[in-house]
């Protein structure tokens, strides 16, 4: 069997209302459209409106399911009340929560500013618990059950990581916040799991952490089991099973979909450490020479 096949039925995800953070691009783009596939009408949210409208169309045509572009900044909390309340207007519910926005530097920390790391955990761990919030107050409020909550972690939640330290306290504190809810929530019919991904590229996301000839001198497939990286539809899979009604009996769980890499090696950054002092110069001036383009 291959493994870019599609795992669940047709239809699995029909009659559900799903929204996606940061859903314009990469994995959110990719869990989105399979989400569609099966059947679900899907919202995604991000603070460029043009691209996920772009994307929406798109993935409209590809699909001939339906797309919903709410812009949201997820850092603001009257932002998602509007974004969930735009959606509701238009879908007239909601049943799972996708928490994928996310952002991140690789940077020595003593380089970063302190402006540079609050923005990491204000989208990441300040956006999801907006999210989650307005969420479930509002599933709490109406009385619906058979709800879901899926937060995209990483490995590095739990064994911490070099070089994306504002990344590995946020995402810390989403698996923390995903597993206390999963107890306190259950009894108000939410479900609340995350899946902890090793290494599935986006062109955008990679370019922005590893410019240039970096991503050939750290192969990070190098570092995972199975010699390679994820491929998009695994992780898809993974997480429309989480969001649908066959996973009904799986709550609090964090799964792990990396190939073994954070059992052969901790911290996913780690390796970083063979970086020169001046390598860092030249990375920091591509990343801001990309950022001005």
């Amino acid at each position: 069997m291959n493994y870019t096949n599609k795992m669940l039925r047709d239809n699995a995800l029909e009659g559900k209302v799903i929204v996606v953070t940061g859903g314009g691009s990469g994995l959110g783009k990719s869990m989105t459209k399979y989400f569609m596939e099966l059947g679900a009408k899907v919202a995604i949210t991000s603070r460029d409106l043009e691209k996920l409208q772009n994307t929406a169309k798109e993935l409209e045509q590809e699909t001939g399911g339906t797309c919903l572009a709410v812009q949201c900044d997820v850092r603001h909390y009257e932002e998602v009340e509007n974004m969930l309340q735009a959606v509701l207007k238009d879908y007239g519910k909601v049943d799972v929560l996708l928490n994928n926005a996310a952002g991140n530097f690789i940077s020595p920390t003593e380089r970063l500013s302190a402006n540079a790391f609050d923005t990491i955990i204000d989208i990441v761990l300040k956006g999801s618990k907006n999210c989650t919030l307005a969420f479930g107050k509002h599933w709490i409020d109406t009385k619906q059950e058979n709800t879901a909550i899926l937060n995209i972690v990483t490995t590095y939640a739990w064994t911490g990581s070099a070089y994306v330290v504002p990344s590995a306290t946020a995402k810390a504190g989403v698996l923390a916040m995903t597993r206390s809810l999963a107890v306190e929530w259950a009894k108000y019919g939410i479900r609340s799991n995350a899946i902890a991904p090793g290494p599935f590229p986006t062109k955008g996301a990679w370019d922005r952490l590893l410019p240039g000839d970096l991503k050939e001198k750290f192969d990070l497939a190098k570092k995972v089991p199975l010699k390679r990286v994820g491929d998009h539809q695994e992780l898809a899979n993974l997480a429309a099973y989480l969001v649908s009604d066959y996973s009904a009996y799986v709550n609090g769980e964090v799964i792990t979909i990396d190939g073994g890499e954070w059992l052969k090696g901790a911290g996913q950054f780690n390796l970083l450490e063979a970086i020169p002092e001046e390598m860092w110069d030249m990375l920091e001036a591509m990343i801001k020479a990309k950022k001005s383009k």
